[in-house]
């Protein structure tokens, strides 16, 4: 099994309400593509609610294969996802790994 985990930090300038919002509908277009697509065994997104922390979103998935990673982070469905923090990202820092 492969754990996939993403951390998305948020532009500072943006304001607590925007970034409340792009993390709220973030999270409900992440969590709908288990629906979409297959090869996701489990996923969830953390909305950070400690202020003094760095990053703003905590993104947890699971698949049976790298592969499956790969087919996942380019199906079309993920790829509309992503464009809803595209302009508001400042970093994303990804690790995935096998257990």
């Amino acid at each position: 099994m492969v754990k996939h985990i993403v951390l998305f930090k948020l532009k500072d300038e943006l304001g607590v309400e925007e970034k409340r919002e792009v993390m709220s509908q973030f999270k409900m277009a992440i969590e709908a593509l288990p629906a979409k697509i297959s090869v996701i065994r489990k996923v969830e997104v953390g909305l950070n609610m400690n202020p003094s922390e760095t990053w703003d979103i905590a993104l947890y998935s699971e698949f049976d294969t790298l592969e499956d990673v790969k087919t996942y982070a380019t199906h079309p469905d993920h790829v509309a996802a992503a464009k809803i923090i595209a302009e508001a990202k400042e970093s994303r820092s990804c690790v995935d790994y096998e257990v």
